[in-house]
């Protein structure tokens, strides 16, 4: 069956300080999920869409954990490769209100073997929309290609191409970051990069100013997150800012891609872009009222509710 959306990238296992500790000092940690594309997808579906994830991990207990995860939120996993003796990445958080850092244990993860070969594109060209990251770009230069091929095979067969760059300087070398992103926002139909994800492609400041240069790359529809400041909303020679509802955040890990995944779902299911982004403001604002990557991520009853629409 065809999917509404299908998102590929790597997905992590997450370990969250309990209490909010300092990575260096913290003792205890909830276990979660992550991966960027991972909470893309849980968002997506927890807001209505038919998603499969598509993506390489281990056959190892984080490999098994993460399975579940898709199984128990009704993701397909068809396209979910298990490599045998594989080892799936994990990441620990240091984060406050505003700001989460991350530490990473990656390396040679499956999903940094992903290559051009993998990609499902039989799926692809059947599917509504393909979303894909810029940290898939980043964990190795096959992994980088593979997205590029789905791209290439998405465009091809008419298929919405959703990007955001999700920018992580740790990952790879500013100019070829720059370089990479710059070419994928030009080959991107939707683009939702945060401000200073905006700034580095752009090199200018003011919102409204990095808005303006990013369509001149040819997106047709874009939206800026601006965290507790909302988003700006570019799409048929209109700008539009969406205010975001005040909350008292607690961890903001995952609020981009919750928004992401909330956006999707309802441009999806016939909502127009600003309809959708003003849904997927509300999303992201509830997703940082609890830690972690997932668990907070609310569902569509949630998000009607707190909107006053339900």
């Amino acid at each position: 069956m065809a999917m509404d959306l299908i998102c590929l990238g790597e997905p992590l296992v997450e370990f969250n300080p309990v209490n909010g500790d300092p990575l260096d000092s913290a003792r205890t940690f909830s276990v979660g999920y992550g991966g960027d594309t991972s909470n893309v997808a849980v968002a997506a579906r927890r807001s209505g869409a038919d998603v499969a994830y598509a993506t390489r991990i281990g056959d190892d207990a984080f490999g098994d954990s993460l399975f579940r995860l898709w199984t128990d939120e009704g993701i397909d996993t068809t396209l979910v490769e298990r490599e045998q003796h594989g080892t799936t990445g994990i990441y620990f958080i240091s984060r406050d209100p505003e700001h989460s850092a991350f530490t990473y244990y990656r390396s040679n993860s499956p999903a940094t073997r992903m290559s051009p070969a993998w990609v499902p594109e039989a799926a692809i060209r059947t599917t509504r929309a393909l979303h894909i990251s810029g940290i898939s770009q980043a964990i190795s230069t096959s992994a980088c290609d593979a997205v590029f091929r789905a791209i290439e095979v998405a465009r091809d067969a008419g298929t919405l191409v959703s990007y955001d760059p999700n920018h992580r300087p740790a990952l790879w070398e500013t100019g070829r970051a720059r370089a990479v992103i710059r070419q994928t926002v030009t080959e991107a139909d939707l683009v939702m990069p945060n401000l200073s994800e905006g700034r580095l492609l752009t090199g200018f400041l003011a919102p409204e100013d990095v808005l303006a240069k990013l369509v001149d790359l040819g997106p047709r529809i874009i939206v800026l997150k601006l965290g507790s400041a909302g988003a700006l909303l570019a799409h048929g020679g209109e700008i539009t800012r969406l205010a975001a509802p005040r909350v008292d955040a607690i961890d903001s890990t995952g609020a981009g891609d919750a928004f992401d995944g909330a956006f999707l779902a309802q441009l999806l299911a016939g909502a127009t872009p600003r309809d959708a982004a003003a849904y997927a403001v509300h999303a992201a604002a509830l997703t940082t009222l609890g830690a972690g990557a997932v668990d907070p991520i609310p569902a569509r009853s949630a998000v009607l509710e707190t909107r006053g629409l339900r």
